[in-house]
């Protein structure tokens, strides 16, 4: 029997200036169904999901839940009529407890108004033990690692009983398994009812948990299609893209033999322990291991924004003392964090601003920055990264995913690194601009570059690395050449 359509958009439309986001765009969600909405960065999804839990308004269209007219006016409504929402930026406040972000402004309250801490505390517990974590209502959201704080999102929208969930890339920052157990978690209320909007970028976990598929290109519903096996993922990216498309690959060659970066006996307590590598010019180095696993902690240590305990770091064969993250990058040492938006960016500033920040010293005399000079820079490697963005003055919160990541690479190779520390380069950013963000890795390596890549996507750790390195519990367990690898043997030492 076919299943009740708890959610139907017919004919939406939705313009900004100069942008139309959405030309007409319809779908339908069926109860008890996980739906995966599919599309390259600016295809149209976060604006129509926005629409979904209130926080725009269409110009034009229409939507339907369980049959019935609805106009979603503010994320109130949206809520009311049973819609959760699991965001990929995190809003949760850091210096509030699980439970008060849980249940924010929903907080139960006894006879004279004010709120049952205990009712709270014991309903939240509840929530996290359905999703097997192991934080305590009580603890502050802020000491939680990303992934943790992803989890936090994921019971947030569960605790809201909605009939539809709709959930923009949520595993893009949690272990593997934080990801099994929110797989188990999304069966579960598909056997209950619920029906689930599903956004990622990973295609194997798209036909791993998703019924069926509405693929969105440039504002416009593309189509829906079941995912059974006759269905492909090539045939799946080059819809959404408009043209066939495949995954560029690292060009293997022998790197040099002379080593760039070389760290022995590395120690930070609770953090690391023991850790030894060599980086050789021209090498990817890929880092692969569970969230969680030490693998960030490492190479902040080698960059000097965390002190370690003991060991060695050596640039071209001179030992070196990195105190500070300025002495890194003194000493020819780039670090694209995994958090661009919170980490590599001011949000609120143009892209030339961003792609210049770290050489305002180079283009300063006497204090006062050479603006020309800035600008011309700033150009150069929009057009050399190919950062798709109307100009040098757009503000830089105003690009898709990918673009901002070339940004934040941008701004490192100013500093004219010799080895470029790369964490999660590809996060939350769809196939098209992961191939550009390859290519670039693929240019820098024949320059020479030195290059640490952490990912959590085996396949990408495979395409890309000369060498695999595997951390667990903070220290090597491992160590291949990425010709004998496999995800197989990763995973047992990861484990």
């Amino acid at each position: 029997m076919k299943q009740q359509i708890i959610l139907e958009v017919k004919g939406v439309n939705k313009s900004f200036p100069g942008v139309k986001a959405l030309d007409n765009v319809s779908m339908e969600v069926r109860r008890g169904e996980v739906h995966a909405l599919l599309g390259e960065n600016g295809a149209g999804k976060s604006t129509l999901m926005k629409i979904l839990a209130g926080v725009y308004q269409p110009d034009s269209g229409e939507i339907f839940i369980r049959g019935r007219k609805v106009v979603l006016d503010n994320p109130k409504t949206s809520r009311d009529m049973g819609i959760g929402m699991v965001h990929q930026e995190l809003h949760l406040n850091p210096h509030q407890t699980v439970m008060e972000n849980i249940f924010m402004g929903r907080e139960p309250s006894g006879k004279l108004g004010f709120i049952n801490g205990k009712y709270l505390y014991k309903q939240t517990e509840d929530i996290l033990n359905k999703l097997e974590m192991k934080m305590k209502p009580n603890q502050k959201v802020g000491e939680l690692s990303i992934a943790e704080q992803q989890m936090v999102e994921i019971a947030k929208a569960i605790s809201l009983d909605a009939d539809l969930i709709i959930m923009d890339e949520p595993t893009s920052s949690v272990t593997e398994e934080e990801r099994e157990v929110l797989f188990s978690t999304i069966n579960r209320l598909r056997k209950q009812g619920v029906a689930i909007i599903y956004i990622s970028h990973r295609m194997e976990e798209i036909f791993e948990i998703a019924d069926r598929a509405t693929i969105m290109r440039d504002g416009q519903t593309i189509e829906t299609r079941d995912l059974d096996e006759n269905v492909t993922i090539d045939e799946i990216i080059s819809s959404m893209v408009g043209r066939k498309i495949s995954y560029v690959s690292h060009q293997r060659k022998n790197p040099s033999d002379d080593v760039v970066l070389s760290v022995k006996n590395l120690t930070r307590e609770g953090v690391c322990y023991d850790i030894n590598f060599d980086l050789k010019y021209g090498e990817i180095l890929g880092i692969a291991g569970l969230v969680g696993a030490g693998r960030t902690e490492i190479m902040r240590c080698i960059f000097g924004l965390d002190k370690k305990d003991t060991g060695t770091i050596m640039i071209e064969g001179k030992e070196c003392n990195i105190k500070s993250p300025k002495d890194a990058i003194d000493l020819g040492i780039g670090f694209v964090t995994e958090d661009r938006k919170m980490e590599g960016l001011v949000l609120s500033l143009s892209v030339g601003k961003n792609i210049t920040m770290s050489i305002l010293e180079r283009l300063s005399k006497f204090n006062f920055i050479n603006d020309k000079k800035a600008v011309d820079l700033a150009k150069e490697y929009i057009e050399r990264l190919s950062i798709r963005t109307p100009s040098h003055k757009q503000i830089v919160e105003n690009l898709s995913g990918g673009n901002q990541q070339k940004v934040v690479i941008a701004k490192w190779l100013l500093t004219q690194p010799k080895v470029l520390i790369l964490d999660e380069p590809t996060r939350g950013i769809d196939v098209g601009a992961k191939n550009e963000i390859y290519r670039l890795m693929n240019q820098l390596s024949e320059r020479g570059i030195g290059i640490i890549m952490i990912s959590s996507e085996l396949p990408e750790i495979l395409r890309m690395s000369d060498r695999i390195l595997v951390i667990k519990e903070g220290r090597i367990t491992a160590s291949f050449d990425s010709s004998e690898c496999s995800q197989e043997r990763i995973m047992k030492h990861a484990l």
